[in-house]
């Protein structure tokens, strides 16, 4: 069971470094991509390591998310969808964070 909850996690990461990786910050996305890793450690602090990351990564999202749709406004392009799928992103982000609270996954990283 906790091996499937830790798909959530996984795939904010990847998303997280697609995302730093057409921004052209090669560092981030290395980093995103590099925190999986920790995903294999079972110990608390990876565990801790993992949803601090998660959570920058949502906080990143809603920045992108004001850049964009102020640029967009500014410019009078339609905002809306971008706003929806950036909104989600960052929501789903945020709650693979959660995903670390649950039993199964507490018992694994012995939280």
């Amino acid at each position: 069971m906790p091996i499937a909850l830790l798909v959530f996690p996984s795939l904010a990461a990847i998303l997280l470094a697609a995302h730093f990786y057409r921004a052209g910050q090669l560092v981030l996305s290395t980093l995103s991509v590099g925190v999986l890793v920790l995903l294999a450690v079972p110990r608390p602090w990876a565990a801790r390591v993992l949803q601090v990351a998660l959570l920058a990564g949502a906080f990143e999202w809603l920045r992108t998310l004001a850049l964009f749709a102020s640029t967009r406004m500014a410019m009078g392009q339609p905002y809306l969808r971008l706003t929806l799928i950036l909104v989600a992103v960052a929501a789903f982000t945020a709650a693979s964070a959660v995903v670390f609270q649950q039993s199964a996954v507490r018992r694994r990283y012995r939280l």
